[in-house]
């Protein structure tokens, strides 16, 4: 609760601070506070040093949502703006000479948001293949070096995510932040005071706040995002649950959730293709979640592979929607609204989850859980 209570309430804030300062900055120390937490459980163990890392973790999370999206999608609208070097493909901006077409002929902003799909969707496929290379990595270590020795080695992967922030581009939000400041204070400094940092905050809050009421699509991509990210991300909790109950023994569940494990790699790596069957493929994914868990055998982990694999997918894809419905000023504040959108749901779904089961098997309350493809559907297609 602690770490789920955290994001939530830094989630939005955080989300404003990386439309007011550097968005790379944010990033890049957002693994320092993971970091952080990890060497309090390892070096410092006790109830106050877990409860601590759960609140640095959940900080970290929350500083690295929303900026980590608006700097990808930021940059790449500042590539499509230049015009193309020697010898490489290149694009205009959205906003540029409208005769400018990105690689294949297509429009800069369609290259942009494609663009942008696939590598957030290749980016979560990779970061899962890690965590399933790093579960299987994890067996020799402990047996080298016990919980000390996976500690360290989580302190020092914290620590290279890090340096991997320092390594991104930041051209275009050091345009972005120029244009603001000259359109406010000219070309000045603004002089910085706690009165100008909490008017900044809040015109930047009423400017997302404006954007998605402005914009029914970014409304449905955060409603879509909410049930898809908030829905998937609890009920990928209780696989084990699930698992166990097909008659599984405790051996064999982490083998099987590789299967499901597989499934979001290859719907994360597969994010950008065929975007406009995502409302179809959202309800064969509610389908499959339902028939797999009441079949209860182990071979009904391949259709639940299929679930959360379309809503790695498909969650990409509302990701670009979000990012192309908004402004550059606000968007990582309404990037952050997703996130906090998220969490609310996954808060819920722990609450129903633990409710039901005092009456329901974990199949049934898999089944329950399938109706949010549909609705995500649904909300996707403005209904």
């Amino acid at each position: 609760m602690l770490w789920s209570v955290t994001g939530m309430v830094l989630e939005i804030p955080s989300g404003v601070l990386a439309d007011l300062c550097s968005r790379r900055l944010l990033v890049s120390c957002a693994p320092l506070l993971s970091a952080a937490g990890f060497g309090l459980w390892t070096f410092a163990p006790g109830y106050a040093s877990f409860a601590a890392g759960f609140v640095l973790w959940g900080a970290g999370a929350a500083m690295r949502s929303g900026a980590l999206e608006a700097l990808v999608y930021s940059e790449l609208a500042h590539i499509a703006g230049r015009p193309a070097a020697p010898g490489r493909a290149g694009a205009a901006h959205p906003d540029g000479d409208p005769g400018f077409r990105a690689p294949g002929g297509q429009a800069a902003d369609t290259w942009v948001s494609e663009t942008y799909t696939r590598l957030i969707g290749r980016s979560r496929a990779a970061a899962t293949t890690a965590i399933m290379v790093a579960s299987v990595a994890a067996i020799p270590v402990l047996g080298a070096g016990g919980y000390t020795a996976a500690g360290a080695a989580s302190v020092l992967a914290a620590l290279a995510c890090a340096l991997a922030g320092r390594s991104l581009p930041a051209e275009g939000e050091h345009a972005r932040r120029t244009a603001a400041r000259r359109a406010a204070h000219g070309r000045r400094r603004p002089r910085r005071s706690l009165r100008w940092a909490a008017a900044s905050a809040a015109a930047v809050s009423r400017g997302a706040l404006a954007e998605v009421r402005a914009s029914p699509a970014a409304r449905r991509a955060l409603l879509t995002l909410g049930l898809l990210v908030g829905v998937s991300g609890a009920m990928d909790e209780y696989l084990p649950l699930l698992a166990r109950s097909t008659g599984l023994s405790t051996p064999a569940v982490p083998l099987a959730l590789l299967v499901v494990s597989a499934g979001t790699v290859v719907g994360g790596w597969l994010a950008g293709r065929r975007t406009r069957s995502t409302a179809p493929a959202l309800v064969a994914a509610g389908c499959c979640m339902a028939v797999g868990a009441l079949v209860g055998h182990p071979a009904g982990l391949v259709l639940l592979a299929v679930t959360f694999g379309v809503s790695e997918w498909a969650g990409a894809a509302a990701e670009a929607r979000l990012q192309d419905s908004v402004g550059e000023d606000a968007r990582a504040t309404v990037s952050s609204l997703g996130g906090f959108g998220a969490e609310a749901v996954t808060v819920l779904v722990y609450a129903g989850y633990a409710l039901g089961s005092v009456w329901l098997a974990p199949a049934a309350l898999f089944a329950l859980a399938a109706l949010a493809y549909p609705g995500a559907a649904r909300a996707l297609r403005g209904g």
